[in-house]
C-alpha cells in the first residue's frame, strides 16, 4: 500500500487505501460463496404513524391482547388463550426479576451491621415482586378457566351452531346394489 507523501492531498489518497481491502474481501466472499450461504431475513416494522392517527393513544398493534370483540366463541377462545400465554410469559419474567433483585440487594451491606441483615432486607423487597409474579400466574389460570366456564355455560348454544356447521356427509357407495 502506498503511503502519502508530504505536501500531497491526503483526501485523494483515501480512496486508494481501501482498494486492496475491497478486493480481498471480494475474493474471500467468492471463495466461501460455493460452500456456505447463511439465510438472511429482513423484517421492517414501521409503527411511527400509528400513535398520531389514533389521537396519541396506544394503537392496537402495540397491545399484547387482541381487541375485546366477543362476537363468536372463537374470539372468546382466542382472547383467553392470548391472555393466558401473555400472563404465563410475564409471570416467568417477573419471577426471574424478583430473584435477580433479591441477589443484587443482598449484596448491599446492612447499615446496622446485623448478621444476615442485608439478606433479610432484600427478601422483604423481593417478596413483593414475587407476589406480582404469583398474581400473573393466577391470571393465566383464571384466563384458562374463563374459557372452560364459557364452554360449560353456553354448551347448548355452541352445540346448536356446531350441528349446523357440520359438513354434509359424502354419499356412501353401496356395492351390493348393481
Amino acid at each position: 500500500m502506498a503511503t502519502p507523501t508530504r505536501g500531497t492531498n491526503s483526501a485523494a489518497n483515501k480512496g486508494n487505501k481501501f482498494t486492496n481491502a475491497g478486493a480481498a474481501a471480494g475474493g474471500f466472499v467468492g471463495a466461501l460463496g460455493g460452500s456456505f450461504v447463511p439465510p438472511v431475513n429482513v423484517t421492517v416494522n414501521n409503527n411511527r404513524g400509528g400513535a398520531a392517527r389514533s389521537g396519541g393513544g396506544r394503537t392496537h398493534a402495540e397491545s399484547l391482547l387482541p381487541a375485546p370483540e366477543f362476537t363468536s366463541p372463537a374470539q372468546v377462545r382466542n382472547y383467553c388463550n392470548t391472555l393466558r400465554a401473555a400472563a404465563v410469559t410475564l409471570s416467568i419474567e417477573v419471577a426471574m426479576g424478583a430473584e435477580i433483585l433479591k441477589g443484587v440487594l443482598a449484596a448491599v451491606p446492612d447499615p446496622e451491621g446485623r448478621a444476615f441483615g442485608s439478606r433479610i432486607r432484600a427478601a422483604k423487597v423481593a417478596r413483593k415482586m414475587q407476589r406480582s409474579a404469583d398474581a400473573l400466574r393466577d391470571a393465566a389460570k383464571n384466563a384458562a378457566a374463563c374459557y372452560a366456564v364459557f364452554q360449560q355455560e353456553y354448551e347448548e348454544e355452541i352445540n346448536r351452531v356446531r350441528h349446523r356447521a357440520r359438513k354434509p356427509q359424502q354419499p356412501v357407495m353401496n356395492w351390493a346394489q348393481q
